[in-house]
């Protein structure tokens, strides 16, 4: 076997290797992303809920004039 040709093919599997893992670093750091977004609305809609108990009667009626 040539060892020019087994020197590329060696190279290009290696890049491309390279190329997935990057990929996939940036896959995970968009998930983890989305996740820590997830995690910060379900704390504000925590302190929303937290609000409404401690003061059942806002939101409970509206008031209209004709």
């Amino acid at each position: 076997m040539d060892i020019a040709a087994l020197s590329m093919a060696l190279s290009q599997a290696s890049i491309r290797q390279e190329a997935t893992v990057s990929v996939m670093k940036k896959t995970m750091d968009q998930a983890e992303s989305n996740g820590q977004g997830i995690i910060n609305m379900l704390q504000d809609s925590n302190v929303k809920m937290m609000e409404q108990s401690v003061q059942p009667h806002i939101g409970g009626s509206i008031n209209l004039r004709l």
